[in-house]
């Protein structure tokens, strides 16, 4: 049972009334809105879910959230994304508000003024982040329902995704030929790997004579200091074919770092500084935008590289699931939408091969010795 209760104009008191004692909250709106998030709490209390306890703040929560729940089961680097958004927008603009009071309205209210001065994308990734944090805090109790599943996320285009043709992947190839990053930038282009992945590859993760590479771990660059990870899930440990080309070219490259007095040991870098030191990732970006720009293709990213890979190994007649396996998807499904737009474009050619299968149709049916007018 519970009743509203004006507090001042567009600010209204909810009391529900529970056999421990009375709980109230306070609504920014109309008698309506009051009235409804009254009819809501007496439901949830009546399949009894607790009610939100204390002054627990969205600030408050976000923290605990990040550093118990997210801290113990996600990557570190997953987890810096989280608390540069956190810090950064959703504290600022929400943080203030008792948890328990947080209303739809509120966040809907964010997602406006963000878009602002944000694209809807990082928006859409800010509303889901708090989805995340409300959705635990159901879960343990402390929230009756997770105001985020009524407001309606910001709609955003995906970004065109660049491939290279074979035309202009030589023009690139032959422009960064002379630069420090060649071999990186030819690897990446012959195995799908990410950039992280090709620049924590040891030497022990090559197989050069069963043309085959172990992918184990990940270089990531965290405030300023580069460090190596596990990889982040099973699917992208994983053991990657390479062509005979690849295995030659890796194979001249090892012989020049010897003679160039170079480290080439088993768990020596195969990418790196002549002494042996990692090289920053940031470096190899900002290297590899200069060589595209240099040839005219502006806004190509090193990880274009990847869906070149994948790209021409679909237009090759490659199968989705081998290449989702070489590019450690977690599925099929996302490999098949990420490159839906290539394998649609794809039905010529399947059409091209049915065509030299299935026998030619009869011609003038209708004049066959034998053959029935169809009433």
């Amino acid at each position: 049972m519970g009743h509203l209760r004006q507090r001042t104009r567009g600010s209204w008191q909810v009391c529900i009334y529970t056999p421990t004692g009375r709980y109230h909250e306070t609504v920014q709106g109309s008698r309506a809105d009051a009235k409804a998030r009254m009819i809501e709490l007496e439901a949830t209390h009546s399949k009894g879910v607790p009610l939100p306890k204390g002054k627990l703040t969205v600030e408050q929560h976000l923290d605990d959230w990040l550093n118990g729940y997210v801290k113990t089961r996600c990557s570190r680097r997953t987890w810096d994304g989280y608390e540069s958004i956190i810090r950064n927008h959703l504290k600022p603009a929400l943080g203030h508000i008792q948890l328990k009071e947080l209303q739809p309205r509120q966040i809907q209210s964010y997602h406006g003024k963000a878009c602002e001065e944000l694209s809807p994308r990082t928006v859409a990734k800010h509303h889901r982040l708090l989805s995340q944090a409300l959705k635990y805090a159901v879960r343990q109790g402390i929230l009756g329902r997770n105001p985020c599943s009524l407001v309606d996320c910001p709609k955003w285009k995906g970004r065109t995704m660049r491939t290279l043709t074979i035309a202009e992947l030589e023009t690139l190839l032959e422009s960064a030929a002379d630069n420090q990053f060649y071999p990186v930038i030819y690897t990446a282009v012959s195995t799908g790997l990410r950039q992280g992945e090709l620049l924590g590859l040891r030497w022990r993760d090559l197989d050069l004579d069963m043309l085959s590479i172990s992918v184990s771990r990940t270089l990531y660059k965290r405030r300023g200091i580069v460090e190596f990870k596990d990889t982040k899930t099973s699917h992208s440990r994983r053991r990657v074919a390479m062509t005979a080309k690849l295995a030659e070219f890796l194979i001249g490259y090892k012989q020049d770092r010897k003679w160039l007095g170079q480290a080439v040991g088993l768990d020596d870098l195969v990418f790196s500084h002549r002494d042996g030191s990692p090289f920053d990732p940031c470096t190899v970006t900002h290297s590899f935008h200069k060589i595209a720009e240099k040839v005219g293709l502006v806004g190509v990213r090193f990880h274009d590289l990847r869906h070149t890979f994948a790209s021409l190994a679909l237009l090759r007649g490659a199968k989705p699931k081998v290449i989702s396996e070489a590019l450690g998807h977690a599925s099929v499904a996302f490999t098949m939408d990420t490159y839906s737009h290539i394998i649609s474009g794809m039905q010529e050619d399947m059409m091209a091969l049915l065509d030299g299968v299935i026998p030619s149709g009869a011609t003038r049916y209708a004049q066959r010795e034998g053959a029935k007018e169809i009433a």
